[in-house]
């Protein structure tokens, strides 16, 4: 299940957390494969049913380690905001928790190939299709299935 949070005050609602994912764009996905050296990966991403989707090459470090360890964490920072009179930063930040699989099925793949290229240009439908035409064969498509999720906030956005 995974460690309450210390700082439960701070702690967002998973619908608050499931929010930012969908309004984020970008964040780390965290690995770690049989030799135990942890590794993240800044990724694009997409949030759709409960999942959270990406692209990638056809080989390297990250498939080499998802072929070891499926487990993942993705983290994506919503707000940081620098208060230096305070020392802190008012921030907003949300870990999702799961196991990534690489999508084999084409129909599969195709249809999470178009919900991404629609969160990056939801308004050029015959550029999506010529993108998707010209690079479905050189790219796959990653499913992380979330099991939990835990988002966070600065005290003084709780206090705000």
């Amino acid at each position: 299940m995974g460690k309450k949070m210390r700082r439960f005050k701070q702690l967002l609602s998973e619908d608050e957390s499931i929010a930012i994912l969908q309004s984020t764009t970008s964040g780390v996905l965290a690995l770690c494969g049989e030799d135990m050296q942890p590794y993240g990966v800044p990724l694009s991403h997409v949030y759709d049913n409960g999942k959270l989707y990406f692209h990638s090459a056809l080989s390297g470090h990250k498939l080499e380690l998802l072929n070891q360890n499926a487990n993942a964490s993705f983290t994506v920072i919503a707000q940081d905001e620098l208060h230096p009179e305070k020392y802190t930063t008012y921030f907003r930040s949300v870990i999702a928790f799961g196991s990534v699989r690489i999508i084999e099925d084409d129909a599969e793949k195709l249809r999470t190939l178009e919900i991404l290229g629609r969160r990056c240009n939801p308004n050029d439908a015959e550029g999506l299709n010529n993108e998707i035409s010209r690079g479905i064969s050189r790219c796959l498509m990653l499913e992380m299935t979330i099991d939990r999720i835990t988002g966070k906030q600065a005290i003084e956005l709780v206090n705000s």
